[in-house]
Protein backbone atom coordinates (compact mmCIF):
# COMPACT_ATOMS: atom_id res chain seq x y z
CA UNK A 1 0.00 0.00 0.00
CA UNK A 2 2.94 2.33 0.64
CA UNK A 3 3.79 2.45 -3.08
CA UNK A 4 0.26 2.01 -4.49
CA UNK A 5 -1.37 5.11 -2.96
CA UNK A 6 1.29 7.62 -4.17
CA UNK A 7 1.32 6.03 -7.64
CA UNK A 8 -2.47 6.34 -8.00
CA UNK A 9 -2.49 9.88 -6.54
CA UNK A 10 0.07 10.91 -9.14
CA UNK A 11 -1.71 9.12 -12.02
CA UNK A 12 -5.21 10.50 -11.35
CA UNK A 13 -4.30 13.78 -9.60
CA UNK A 14 -6.18 13.14 -6.35
CA UNK A 15 -5.94 15.93 -3.77
CA UNK A 16 -6.44 13.60 -0.77
CA UNK A 17 -5.40 10.04 0.03
CA UNK A 18 -9.04 9.33 0.91
CA UNK A 19 -9.97 9.70 -2.79
CA UNK A 20 -7.68 6.83 -3.79
CA UNK A 21 -9.69 3.66 -4.54
CA UNK A 22 -9.22 0.68 -2.23
CA UNK A 23 -9.70 -3.05 -2.57
CA UNK A 24 -12.73 -3.79 -0.36
CA UNK A 25 -13.02 -7.56 -0.65
CA UNK A 26 -12.27 -10.60 -2.76
CA UNK A 27 -15.13 -13.06 -3.28
CA UNK A 28 -14.43 -16.63 -4.43
CA UNK A 29 -17.41 -18.51 -5.81
CA UNK A 30 -17.87 -22.01 -7.19
CA UNK A 31 -21.14 -22.91 -8.86
CA UNK A 32 -21.70 -26.65 -8.50
CA UNK A 33 -24.80 -27.59 -10.45
CA UNK A 34 -23.51 -31.19 -10.54
CA UNK A 35 -23.98 -31.31 -6.76
CA UNK A 36 -27.70 -31.95 -7.29
CA UNK A 37 -26.83 -35.57 -8.10
CA UNK A 38 -23.97 -36.06 -5.59
CA UNK A 39 -23.99 -34.39 -2.16
CA UNK A 40 -20.32 -35.21 -1.42
CA UNK A 41 -19.17 -32.73 -4.09
CA UNK A 42 -20.24 -29.81 -1.86
CA UNK A 43 -18.22 -31.13 1.10
CA UNK A 44 -15.13 -31.66 -1.08
CA UNK A 45 -15.51 -28.17 -2.58
CA UNK A 46 -15.89 -26.59 0.88
CA UNK A 47 -12.71 -28.33 2.08
CA UNK A 48 -10.75 -27.29 -1.02
CA UNK A 49 -11.96 -23.68 -0.89
CA UNK A 50 -11.13 -23.52 2.83
CA UNK A 51 -7.62 -24.82 2.10
CA UNK A 52 -7.10 -22.29 -0.71
CA UNK A 53 -8.27 -19.23 1.25
CA UNK A 54 -7.52 -20.09 4.87
CA UNK A 55 -11.09 -19.15 5.77
CA UNK A 56 -14.12 -21.43 6.19
CA UNK A 57 -16.18 -21.69 3.00
CA UNK A 58 -19.99 -21.54 3.04
CA UNK A 59 -22.36 -23.59 0.90
CA UNK A 60 -24.74 -21.48 -1.18
CA UNK A 61 -28.29 -22.76 -1.64
CA UNK A 62 -30.86 -22.46 -4.42
CA UNK A 63 -33.56 -19.83 -4.05
CA UNK A 64 -36.33 -21.59 -5.93
CA UNK A 65 -37.48 -24.89 -7.43
CA UNK A 66 -36.52 -25.64 -11.04
CA UNK A 67 -37.97 -28.97 -12.14
CA UNK A 68 -35.95 -29.22 -15.40
CA UNK A 69 -32.72 -29.25 -13.37
CA UNK A 70 -34.14 -31.50 -10.63
CA UNK A 71 -33.50 -28.63 -8.24
CA UNK A 72 -35.41 -27.97 -5.04
CA UNK A 73 -35.47 -24.83 -2.92
CA UNK A 74 -32.62 -24.61 -0.34
CA UNK A 75 -30.54 -27.35 -2.00
CA UNK A 76 -26.78 -26.66 -1.81
CA UNK A 77 -25.55 -25.75 -5.31
CA UNK A 78 -22.34 -23.82 -4.72
CA UNK A 79 -19.57 -22.69 -2.40
CA UNK A 80 -18.60 -19.11 -1.54
CA UNK A 81 -15.90 -17.33 0.50
CA UNK A 82 -15.58 -13.57 1.10
CA UNK A 83 -12.10 -12.37 2.07
CA UNK A 84 -11.37 -9.01 3.70
CA UNK A 85 -8.40 -7.44 5.48
CA UNK A 86 -5.14 -9.36 5.88
CA UNK A 87 -6.51 -12.65 4.52
CA UNK A 88 -7.58 -10.82 1.38
CA UNK A 89 -4.10 -9.37 0.79
CA UNK A 90 -2.41 -12.73 1.56
CA UNK A 91 -4.67 -14.50 -0.92
CA UNK A 92 -4.04 -11.81 -3.56
CA UNK A 93 -0.29 -12.23 -3.09
CA UNK A 94 -0.51 -16.03 -3.48
CA UNK A 95 -2.79 -15.69 -6.51
CA UNK A 96 -0.48 -13.30 -8.35
CA UNK A 97 2.87 -14.82 -7.37
CA UNK A 98 2.12 -18.57 -7.27
CA UNK A 99 -1.24 -19.64 -8.72
CA UNK A 100 -1.62 -17.62 -11.94
CA UNK A 101 1.90 -18.45 -13.24
CA UNK A 102 1.03 -22.17 -12.89
CA UNK A 103 -1.69 -21.91 -15.57
CA UNK A 104 -0.69 -23.63 -18.82
CA UNK A 105 0.03 -21.23 -21.72
CA UNK A 106 -0.62 -18.20 -19.48
CA UNK A 107 -0.35 -14.89 -21.34
CA UNK A 108 -2.13 -12.63 -18.85
CA UNK A 109 -5.72 -12.03 -17.77
CA UNK A 110 -8.38 -10.11 -19.70
CA UNK A 111 -8.70 -6.43 -18.86
CA UNK A 112 -12.50 -6.16 -18.94
CA UNK A 113 -14.00 -4.58 -15.83
CA UNK A 114 -17.72 -4.34 -15.00
CA UNK A 115 -18.20 -0.57 -15.46
CA UNK A 116 -17.95 0.21 -11.73
CA UNK A 117 -14.28 -0.60 -11.17
CA UNK A 118 -14.79 -4.25 -10.11
CA UNK A 119 -13.14 -7.22 -11.82
CA UNK A 120 -14.12 -10.89 -12.07
CA UNK A 121 -11.57 -13.52 -13.01
CA UNK A 122 -12.65 -16.99 -14.07
CA UNK A 123 -10.35 -19.91 -13.27
CA UNK A 124 -11.00 -23.26 -14.94
CA UNK A 125 -8.99 -25.51 -12.62
CA UNK A 126 -8.66 -25.33 -8.84
CA UNK A 127 -5.42 -27.35 -9.04
CA UNK A 128 -3.36 -24.24 -9.89
CA UNK A 129 -3.32 -23.44 -6.17
CA UNK A 130 -0.44 -25.14 -4.33
CA UNK A 131 -2.70 -25.92 -1.34
CA UNK A 132 -4.59 -28.50 -3.42
CA UNK A 133 -3.01 -31.96 -3.57
CA UNK A 134 -3.51 -33.17 -7.15
CA UNK A 135 -3.55 -36.82 -6.08
CA UNK A 136 -6.65 -36.26 -3.91
CA UNK A 137 -8.67 -34.36 -6.56
CA UNK A 138 -11.62 -36.38 -7.84
CA UNK A 139 -13.05 -33.71 -10.14
CA UNK A 140 -11.58 -30.57 -11.72
CA UNK A 141 -13.74 -27.60 -10.70
CA UNK A 142 -13.55 -23.98 -11.81
CA UNK A 143 -14.22 -20.85 -9.81
CA UNK A 144 -14.87 -17.14 -10.13
CA UNK A 145 -12.75 -14.65 -8.21
CA UNK A 146 -14.29 -11.17 -7.91
CA UNK A 147 -12.22 -8.16 -6.83
CA UNK A 148 -14.53 -5.50 -5.36
CA UNK A 149 -13.02 -2.00 -5.24
CA UNK A 150 -14.19 1.46 -4.18
CA UNK A 151 -13.22 2.82 -7.62
CA UNK A 152 -15.81 4.93 -9.42
CA UNK A 153 -14.63 4.13 -12.96
CA UNK A 154 -13.07 1.20 -14.80
CA UNK A 155 -9.86 3.18 -15.37
CA UNK A 156 -9.37 3.71 -11.62
CA UNK A 157 -10.18 0.08 -10.84
CA UNK A 158 -7.85 -1.16 -13.58
CA UNK A 159 -5.01 1.05 -12.32
CA UNK A 160 -5.54 -0.15 -8.73
CA UNK A 161 -5.52 -3.85 -9.67
CA UNK A 162 -2.53 -3.32 -11.99
CA UNK A 163 -0.62 -1.73 -9.10
CA UNK A 164 -1.47 -4.75 -6.93
CA UNK A 165 0.30 -6.87 -9.54
CA UNK A 166 -2.51 -8.54 -11.48
CA UNK A 167 -0.96 -9.60 -14.81
CA UNK A 168 -3.29 -8.01 -17.37
CA UNK A 169 -2.76 -8.72 -21.07
CA UNK A 170 -0.96 -6.05 -23.07
CA UNK A 171 -3.11 -4.40 -25.74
Amino acid sequence: MERIVPALMKEFGYSSVMQVPKLQKIVLNQGLGIAVADKKIIEVAINEMTAITGQKAVATVSKKDISNFKLRKKMPIGVCVTLRGNRMYEFLERLVRVALPRIRDFKGIENKLDGRGNYTLGIEEQIIFPEINIDNVARILGMNITFVTTAQTDEEGFALLREFGLPFKKN
